[in-house]
């Protein structure tokens, strides 16, 4: 199942909703205040959207605005997570995951335009496969990790390198208003085979910048899993943005920053495309 959230054109009301065909399916119909609710709700919730899904109303897709799938408690960003972006980045790979946040007041959804912010002069791209924690939980051992994730998304870990590298310490830089889009959907488990086998991409204006395969993570989600819940309780909802492989505008010769008006579109196979247009500030 692919969970969104959307509003009717011009209207400011938001609503969980479910993917069929050209449609979407309103779920709040079905007593659900939003996706983060359906996710908190486990496999009682879950069963219950599949068995009213089919009396649930429906709006068509191209009457609706879609929202970042979901509101995350919080989003971890996992840096340096493919060798050869660690490689381009001319950073050492670590023992451990290397771990920063992405603050939640970043959230967009597709087709949001991505806002380049004055302060900085080197704002960059990161396609990156997102996963969506179900079941929280603390010190989960990696061997649990199937237990614990309701789906995935797309995250575009928008970055200001100038801001970022400014201070050992990446949050702010990756965090400016809309600088991390999500979506276009949440897609449950059930519906991707293997995780770590999925092809992932970026163009800008139709250039591939980024193209490599989810295979390629240095540290895979059984082994991220373990390692967050080890120093913190996973909540429901939170999303783990799990890297970018190399291609990403720092790691370029020249140098490729974004500028205004360029449409990038993140695509992972069995997830969709996230498309967002970059706007001057």
């Amino acid at each position: 199942m692919k969970l969104v959230t959307f509003s009717k054109k011009g209207a400011a009301e938001k609503f969980p909703g479910a993917l069929v065909g050209q449609d979407v399916a309103n779920l709040s119909a079905l007593g659900f205040a939003s996706v983060l609710a359906i996710i908190e709700g486990g496999d009682k919730a879950l069963a219950a959207v599949i068995a009213g899904l089919e009396k649930a109303p429906r709006v068509p897709l191209a009457e609706v605005q879609l929202d970042a799938p979901v509101r995350p408690p919080r989003v971890f960003g996992i840096g340096l997570n493919y060798a050869r972006h660690a490689a381009e980045s001319k950073m050492a790979v670590q023992k451990v995951p290397t771990v920063f946040m992405k603050l939640t007041s970043s959230v967009v959804g597709p087709d949001t335009p991505v806002i380049l912010p004055k302060i900085s002069l080197q704002p960059d791209y990161e396609a990156e496969f997102g996963v969506v924690v179900g079941k929280g939980g603390y010190q989960i051992p990696a061997s649990d990790w199937k237990e614990h994730i309701f789906g995935y998304t797309i995250v575009n870990d928008v970055s200001a390198r100038d801001i970022q590298l400014a201070t050992s310490q990446w949050t702010l830089g990756k965090s400016f208003p809309t600088f991390t889009p999500i979506g276009p959907a949440v897609v449950t488990a059930d519906e991707i085979a293997d995780p770590h086998a999925l092809p992932i991409s970026l163009t800008i204006d139709g250039e591939t910048l980024q193209s490599s395969n989810t295979s390629d993570l240095i540290f895979k989600i059984p082994a991220l899993i373990e390692y967050l819940s080890s120093l913190t309780p996973l909540q429901a909802g939170d999303v783990i943005s799990t890297g970018t492989p190399e291609g990403v505008g720092m790691g370029r010769t020249p140098q490729r920053w974004l500028k205004p008006n360029e449409e990038m579109i993140v695509t992972i196979e069995g997830l969709g495309s996230l498309r967002n247009r970059t706007v001057a500030e």
